[in-house]
C-alpha cells in the first residue's frame, strides 16, 4: 500500500519539530554551560590573583622584615676634603669626603670612594660586589636597587661577594638573594642617620673628576 502524500508531509514535519526541539536543547545546555562556568572561571582567576598578590606581599614583607642584626654600625664624621681618604671601613660606611657627590647610579667600574661616601651623606644606599662576580648576578643587584638614591658599582678587594653600605651602617653578604640586602635598602635608603638626607643625587661627579677639582675650581 503506497502511503498518502498527507502521511509523508507529517513524517517530515514530525521529523523537522525534534530537530528542532534538540536544536533548542542543545541551546538551553550551553547557556546552562556558561551561567555554571562563567562565574567558576571568574571566581578561580580572582583566587589565581590573589594568591600571585598574596606571594609578593609576602616577598616584600620578607625583605623588609629581614632580620639585620649582622648590620655593623659606625661614627662617621661629616668633613670636606679634596685629598684621597683612608678609611677604617673599605668599602667606607662614612666619613671624610669629597666636596662633589658621586651621580646616583649604576657603573660599571670602580667609583672613587670619597665621592660615593658624599652621596652616602644625602642618603644613598652604596652596594658594591666583587668585579668577578658572574652577569647574572650583578643582574639580580641591578633589580635590588633602589628607584633613586642607590649606588651600584664594583670594588676591587671584598672579602665577601656584596657589601651594602649607608652612612654609618653596614652589611656583608655572600649571596646576591640575601633578603637581608633588600631589608638593608628598605631601611637605610634616605636613614635619618645619614647628615643630609635627601640632598642632590645627580649634577655631582660620574666617578671620573679628579679628587682636588673643588679646590681648582675656587
Amino acid at each position: 500500500m503506497t502511503p498518502s502524500t498527507s502521511d509523508g508531509a507529517s513524517k517530515r514535519e514530525r521529523r523537522d519539530r525534534l530537530q528542532q526541539m534538540q536544536r533548542d536543547q542543545s541551546r538551553q545546555e550551553r547557556r546552562r554551560a556558561l551561567l555554571v562556568w562563567v562565574p567558576v572561571g571568574l571566581v578561580l582567576l580572582s583566587l589565581v590573583a590573589g594568591v600571585g598578590v598574596g606571594l609578593r606581599d609576602a616577598s616584600e614583607e620578607q625583605s623588609a622584615g629581614a632580620d639585620l642584626k649582622a648590620v655593623k654600625s659606625y661614627e662617621a664624621e661629616s668633613d670636606h676634603v679634596t685629598e684621597p681618604v683612608d678609611y677604617e671601613q673599605m668599602p667606607p660606611a662614612g666619613g671624610p669626603h669629597n666636596p662633589i657627590w658621586l651621580n646616583c647610579g649604576t657603573y660599571g667600574t670602580a667609583v672613587p670612594n670619597e665621592n660615593a661616601v658624599h652621596s652616602m651623606e644625602h642618603g644613598a644606599t652604596w652596594v658594591t660586589y666583587d668585579p668577578d662576580l658572574p652577569d647574572e648576578d650583578v643582574d639580580v643587584l641591578k633589580k635590588a636597587m633602589p628607584d633613586s638614591y642607590g649606588v651600584l658599582s664594583p670594588y676591587e678587594g671584598l672579602e665577601n661577594p656584596v657589601t651594602a653600605s649607608a652612612w654609618g651602617k653596614q652589611l656583608v653578604l655572600d649571596d646576591v638573594n640575601d633578603p637581608r640586602l633588600k631589608g638593608f635598602i628598605s631601611k637605610y635608603t634616605q636613614s635619618p642617620d645619614a647628615p643630609e638626607p635627601g640632598a642632590s643625587c645627580s649634577g655631582g661627579s660620574d666617578g671620573s673628576l679628579p679628587l682636588d677639582t673643588a679646590a681648582q675650581s675656587q
